[in-house]
Parts: structure tokens; sequence; C-alpha cells
């Protein structure tokens, strides 16, 4: 069981990370005044002291803490750590993202350091710090409290002596001298502040946040699901992994830090496209650093394969493909045929984590002999794999990496100028529809697994004008009755609205015992079938044609033998 410590923009990416799992846990915040609707987790509200805490975590078997409290909550956090280490329970400090420390700004420690040299200060610190700025009023500076205008707020503002004159509410902004703000992060809205500040040609001055001191930490959904996954390893039912991508920018990481200072971390920290950081195993060679790619618990031909990267000094950076890495030989990537199937996100990861001038060399010795398992044949990719990854992690049986292939594909099969892109379930469909279309390019078939809605929207966005759906009935009963994914985890056969539409054919059969949908061919009288596929593809255009509303959608239904129906 997990105890996450919230009421803060983390703690709620924190529950939205462990709601995924479909497990409960518990979710604390002092007041309960965040809202937050949570599917598995369990709201606790009210402030808990060492007691209060260690009966809690006794109470409900709670075998690991995940900290996302606000990082100006010292109390909290000491309580937490004294707690955890007396239970030797483990935690996760959910930490935010922090820009760097401007020198321009005044940095201090507390706020009995805050400069008397000025008139008027607007302080943004939060109603719980106005005793600690009492004392400013003694040497004349005139505070004026910017606080959120809710009861409970301005009901402690005054039973600390503070009138309705030196109160102000988000978002305005009295002429001052100064502001004084906490180091708050950028989901703290620190950045929005101090631009604020700067607007207004105020002073700004800062309380720098409390140093923590816990073994793990994290500073984003990817890293905290990862840590939860190693921690407690049966929360989540499946594990995550990282994309090639996040690996080449690990093995290049770590092959410059041995360049440039001679060090060989076991580990480096990657910064992801989303800005968080984790934290990636690494290990060296002679004259090259590599990255054991780990898939977790999707299913991808790629996970334990070797990515490595060899880095050398050059005039500016560059990355380059080497062994196993494909090359572009057709249009409709982000880079030119001829370069190395490195993709846009991978490119400015390594750009972003290493600021040396150095020429960076990607190389996956499997990389040719397992290409050929993937869509890169396909595609036009030839000689290895492609280093790719949006997100930088993989989540198990990941929809995100299917439909970014199909919308590669698609993107392809729009650049190679065929008229007409033609998509399919998979390769069997595949085979049938080709026969009606023997003079297309390869590239302009396209195979959409189950995300039919998917990849009729992109051919809508990519102003594709003529576009073929082949589908086999088991798919198209389902998309017949308006699913527009039809993995069987998301949806099953419709026996009664299968019924509606024999019934609609003038059809007369028993489907009662009938378990799938491929059966109706075999009971189906031949004269009934064509009048059946045709309410069956009428039906499935009526959900489809919105998609494609400046194009022309042509749905072919296909039985187990190859016969194609038209609508």
């Amino acid at each position: 069981m997990i105890l996450v410590f919230g009421g803060t923009t983390e703690g709620r990416q924190a529950a939205q990370v462990l709601e995924e799992a479909g497990n409960v846990y518990y979710y604390s915040t002092k007041r309960g005044e965040q809202q937050l609707t949570l599917h598995h987790g369990m709201h606790v509200d009210g402030a808990m002291d060492e007691e209060t805490m260690t009966a809690f975590v006794n109470e409900h078997g709670i075998r690991l803490i995940v900290d996302a409290a606000h990082p100006f909550a010292s109390q909290l956090h000491q309580t937490i750590a004294s707690v955890a280490s007396k239970l030797t329970i483990p935690v996760i400090r959910y930490e935010r993202i922090y820009p760097p420390r401007d020198p321009d700004i005044t940095w201090i420690d507390e706020y009995g350091q805050v400069p008397t040299d000025i008139h008027t200060l607007l302080a943004t610190t939060g109603v719980q710090s106005i005793s600690r700025l009492k004392w400013l009023e003694a040497k004349g500076v005139k505070v004026i409290y910017r606080i959120l205008n809710r009861e409970s707020s301005i009901l402690l503002a005054h039973q600390q002596g503070i009138s309705d004159e030196q109160l102000c509410y988000y978002p305005e902004t009295p002429e001052a001298d100064a502001m004084l703000m906490k180091e708050s992060g950028l989901s703290g809205g620190f950045a929005e502040k101090v631009e604020e500040a700067r607007q207004h040609g105020m002073k700004i001055i800062v309380i720098k946040r409390p140093l923590l001191h816990f073994k793990h930490c994290v500073n984003g959904p990817h890293g905290l699901r990862r840590d939860v996954e190693r921690l407690l390893p049966e929360f989540f039912p499946l594990h995550s992994g990282l994309t090639t991508g996040t690996c080449a920018t690990a093995a290049a990481i770590a092959a410059t830090t041995r360049l440039t200072t001679g060090e060989m971390p076991s580990e480096v920290h990657v910064v992801l496209p989303d800005g968080e950081t984790i934290s990636v195993a690494v290990g060296y060679a002679d004259d090259y650093a590599y990255c054991i790619k780990e898939a977790g618990d999707d299913p991808d031909v790629t996970d334990g394969i070797e990515v490595r990267a060899k880095v050398e000094k050059a005039s500016q950076f560059e990355i380059c493909g080497g062994v196993g890495v494909g090359r572009f030989t057709l249009p409709g990537f982000d880079y030119p045929v001829g370069e190395p199937a490195i993709n846009k996100a991978p490119r400015q990861m390594m750009r972003e984590n290493i600021t040396e001038d150095v020429r960076v060399t990607i190389s996956v010795p499997q990389g040719e002999t397992i290409a050929r398992k993937t869509f890169n044949p396909r595609l036009g990719i030839r000689g290895g794999i492609s280093i790719i990854g949006v997100s930088g992690v993989v989540k198990p049986f990941s929809e995100e990496a299917f439909i970014e292939s199909i919308r590669k594909c698609m993107e392809v099969a729009k650049a190679s100028g065929t008229d007409r892109v033609v998509i399919n379930s998979g390769a069997k469909s595949e085979r049938f529809v080709k026969a009606m279309y023997a003079k297309l390019p390869q590239q302009a078939f396209v195979q959409y697994g189950n995300y039919i809605g998917e990849t009729l929207t992109m051919a809508n966005h990519l102003g594709i004008k003529h576009v073929t759906l082949g589908v086999m009935l088991g798919k198209a009963v389902k998309l017949a009755a308006g699913h527009l994914d039809t993995h069987s985890r998301k949806t099953v056969m419709d026996m009664a609205f299968v019924q509606q539409m024999l019934n609609e054919s003038g059809i007369s059969i028993n489907i009662s015992d009938m378990t799938q949908a491929r059966e109706l061919w075999e009971r189906i009288a031949e004269e009934g079938k064509t009048v059946f596929a045709r309410t069956v593809i009428r039906h499935c255009y009526e959900h489809c044609a919105p998609l494609l509303p400046n194009g022309e959608l042509l749905i072919l239904l296909i039985d187990d033998k190859g016969k194609i129906y038209e609508g």
C-alpha cells in the first residue's frame, strides 16, 4: 500500500500516475481543500504528527511513502523522514523542477533577512508567513500581503492582526518597491511571479527552498512510476520501459562524461522532453559507452539490445548514425533522405543534455537484424532500427508508441505521392486488398491495428483525399456499433446490435450461441451475405466518414477467404 502526501500540483500528478495501476492507495492533505477526483485512491484529511502518522502507516500496511508536499512544508518533511526511518519504509520525494538561480535576484535563507531599505513590500509568500514578516512594520516597511481569496485564508490573516487594507488577492498587483516570494519552482508559478515583478519595476527578493535529503528523489511522473515499480514491484501490474532515444542519450551522456572528466558513473541523469530528470544505468567499453534497452512489459523487439555511443571532440555538436542505425531512403520524415534514422525528439534530447562540442555516433550492433521485424522496411528505412521516442519512456503495451508508428506510416504514404492510401487491420486483410490496388506503391498501404479512428483522423490532418478502409468482420461489427478503437480490452461484440443488423438485412438466423463474428459467414445463406455486408458497411461509414470530412472514404468488408464486399 502507498501513502501520498499531496495538496500540490506534484501531489495531483502523483495521484494520476498511481491511478494507472488500478490499485488502492491513500492521498493525504492537511485541510482537504484540494479538488481531486480519485477512482482508486482514498482521501485522508488532517495534519499528522509523528505519532499519528506512525499509527496510520502501521494500521493500513503502508509499504511506500510518496512525499509530494510543498517544498516549504519543512515540519511535514521531517516527520515523514523520521517515521520512514523508524519503520524502515522507503520514501520517494516528488520534487518540483526549479529554474537556475538568477544572480540579478536577491536570494535569502530566511524571513529575518528581508532587506529593510524599501518603503513598500508585496509579500506573496502565503498567509502562513504573515507572523514572520510582522517585524518589518516596526522597521517602517509597509507590507501588503497577497493571499488566496478564500474564507479560511482571510480569517487566518485577520486572526494575525492584518486589516483588509493590508490584504490583496490574486491576481491583483498593487504598487510596491519590492516583491517577496518563495523559490516555489515552475509548478508554483515562480517564473510568472518574477516576470510580473520585473514588469512593474519591483526589486525581487526570494526565500531559498529548504534542502531536503531523501535517497529517492524524482521530479516528474515518469520518474515516479519507475521508482514505484522498483521499490514496490507488485503495485503496477505492468512495468514501463525506456525508448531507444533515451538509451542513446544516456549512452551519449556517459561517453561525453568520460571524455571530458575521466569519470565513469554507473548511472547518468537524463532530462526528458517534458523537463523532468530520470536516472539511467549505463556501461563502458574501450571506446564507447552503452545502455541496455529495457522495454518493461511492452512487447518490443528491441528489448535487451545494446545501444552504443562513441563520442569525439569536434568543432560543433553533431550526431551521426553508425552500424545498426537505419537511414531514411524515402521522404516524409523530419530529416532528408540519406540521414540516419534518429528522430527529432532523441536528437533534441542529446543536444539539450550535452553542452560540449562533440561528435556523437550512435550504433546498435544487432540493429540491422532486428529492423526486419519492425515497420522500418515498409517505411523505407534501411540498414537498421530507428532511434525514436517522444516522451522518452514507454508505457507497457503503449498505445502512444503504436499510434506514433501509424503516424509515421501515414506521413510516408502522403510523401510518396500516391493518390490513395489503403488502411487495413493487418497483414491478412492487406494481402487481400492489395489485389485491387496492384499499381499502388508499398508505402500506400498502412496497418491500423485497432486504431481506426486515430488513423482516419491522421489522414484528414495530412490532407489525404482518397482513403480505402479494409476491415474484416470481427472488427467491422465493433466499428459498426461506433467503436473506433476495436481492441478487445476496450470493447466486445455487441450481440444485440449484430441481431439488429441482421434484422435490417432481412436475415433470420439464431446467433444466441455464437462466440465469434466470423461465424456469421457460415450461418448466413449465400444470397444474404451481400445484403448483410452492405448493412455493416453502411453503419461503419456513418461513424467513419465524419473523421474524413474533406476526403472520399471507401470501406471494404473482407471475409475469411478473401472475398471483398463494397457498400
